[in-house]
């Protein structure tokens, strides 16, 4: 395994002691559960548009969407995605930001009680908990991969240390600290995906001329794809369609992203952040998939020798590049960028998650806790949530092989559609009772999960599918068995 030395460590381990400064500065600010776990509301559109970003790539995105212009028959075509990701934006822009500042919320899911109940609210929060911990725990175990194929890292040092790392800003800095720490790591991914864009750029023979002859010619370039297949992610109407679900349901149903949107000023705020981030967002996949067709085009020029498994495995050649293709110095940069992508997830992750044990939870048992006790116990939660991720990444190393990584990944895409259905139901001006509404969410997600065992419906329509048979399976159930509202309906303002 190879070792990163000189330079190249001076800066990961720079980046890293830059990062938990800068989040630990806010340690002794967060006095309420509104500075804890929203920052005060005190945030304008840029540092939240960024923040929102910054948590949604991943280590995984960072590799993984290069990879899909790289491999063999890969192609634009991802960047049909970025059209249903903005439509779907605008969408909660307009119909469910006005349901999340209808009230001093701190958690999503506290809307969800006033228009069903507490037995949905506390079936959301604890599902959101379950699948959080499982999906980030195998972030941080992909995270952990890469820094051991790569670096030479030992596996749990390394799941140890991103764990560290992450929790001592994210415990004692709360939502503040994700916050900036989000625009530093944003910052120092990004620079490394231009300078690794640049560099790639370089090294190409003949210019531009030669790389567009090259890329063209293996029909790199190409964006559109209008079949009508449900087997194939990549399409124009899987990307619209699913896109606007997809993001309806991890931007405007899930914690993780919905906490961003209500440490807004003001709706307003909330709304330009939230349409902000899908155009950059886009762009961002823009120059990940650029990566990957200069990586094709050097290796095709024969500027870039790669093992076996490498070239196998079109993820890895990004990371293999990282390592092995830059200059000293800029290996060490490009390092930090993807643990910047790493820790800027599972920042938000622990946050979040910590946010909705206190309120969807103990607030509900104890209504009259303090403030104070409130943040100690955020606190200690955020503590207990990274040792569970650490755990289910610690059994990966034991226990999963990475071709099942993926799937699990995937699998935790089947909640997002059956918590939106309840999002969309909780707009009507009488939505359906406690029973009709938990019921319609557990035959979402059994209806996905069918759908995925025994055919091969391609992931975007996952979250259509999920959506809309939860608002279905809610309306049939609410005709069948009437019941009273657990709450009188409540004024939405806009």
């Amino acid at each position: 395994m190879d070792t990163i030395a000189g330079w190249d460590g001076a800066i990961v381990i720079a980046y890293l002691a830059a990062t938990i400064a800068v989040g630990l500065s806010f340690g002794r600010r967060q006095q309420s559960s509104q500075q804890y776990f929203l920052g005060g509301r005190q945030f304008g559109v840029g540092l939240l548009l960024i923040s929102i970003v910054a948590t949604e790539t991943s280590t995984v995105t960072f590799l993984s969407v290069p990879g899909l212009a790289y491999r063999p028959g890969g192609n634009l075509g991802f960047l049909q995605l970025g059209l249903g990701l903005i439509i779907g934006r605008i969408l909660i822009a307009l119909f469910l930001v006005p349901l999340y500042f209808s009230g001093q919320f701190i958690s999503a899911y506290e809307v969800l009680q006033t228009r069903y109940g507490p037995a949905v609210q506390r079936g959301a929060a604890g599902l959101f908990l379950l699948t959080r911990t499982l999906a980030d725990g195998l972030r941080l175990f992909l995270t952990a991969l890469l820094l051991h194929q790569l670096i030479g890292w030992e596996m749990t040092g390394a799941i140890v240390a991103l764990t560290v790392a992450t929790l001592g800003y994210t415990c004692l800095g709360g939502m503040r600290a994700v916050v900036w720490t989000d625009v530093v790591q944003w910052c120092v991914y990004m620079t490394g995906a231009l300078l690794a864009l640049g560099l790639l750029a370089y090294q190409v023979q003949g210019g531009v001329t030669s790389w567009y002859a090259l890329a063209a010619g293996a029909g790199k370039l190409q964006v559109w794809n209008l079949q009508w297949n449900w087997q194939e992610p990549y399409t124009l109407w899987a990307g619209v369609i699913g896109g606007i679900f997809l993001t309806m349901a991890t931007h405007g149903a899930d914690q993780l992203t919905v906490q961003r949107l209500l440490c807004a000023r003001s709706p307003t705020a909330a709304r330009l952040a939230l349409i902000g981030s899908g155009l950059l967002v886009v762009v961002q996949f823009a120059l990940f998939l650029l990566i990957g067709i200069c990586l094709y085009v050097v290796q095709e020029q024969g500027g870039l020798s790669l093992p076996a498994d490498a070239v196998q495995r079109p993820d890895a050649v990004v990371g293999y590049y990282l390592v092995h293709g830059m200059p000293p110095g800029v290996t060490g940069l490009l390092i930090a960028a993807v643990l910047a992508a790493a820790m800027s997830t599972l920042s938000s992750s622990l946050n979040s998650s910590a946010g909705v044990v206190v309120r969807d939870f103990y607030c509900y048992w104890y209504p009259q806790a303090s403030e104070s006790r409130q943040v100690w116990l955020g606190r200690w939660v955020t503590l207990v949530c990274s040792g569970c991720q650490a755990g289910v990444a610690l059994l990966a190393v034991r226990y999963l092989e990475r071709s099942v990584v993926d799937a699990v990944l995937s699998i935790a895409g089947w909640t997002t559609g059956g918590i939106l259905g309840l999002f969309l139901l909780g707009r009507r001006r009488r939505p359906p009772g406690t029973m009709a509404a938990l019921a319609g969410m557990v035959i979402g997600l059994t209806t996905v999960g069918i759908l995925w065992w025994q055919t091969a419906l391609a992931w975007p329509w996952w979250a259509p599918v999920g959506t809309c048979s939860t608002v279905v399976a809610a309306l049939i159930l609410e005709r069948l068995f009437p019941v009273p509202p657990a709450s009188p309906p409540m004024v939405l303002r806009s």
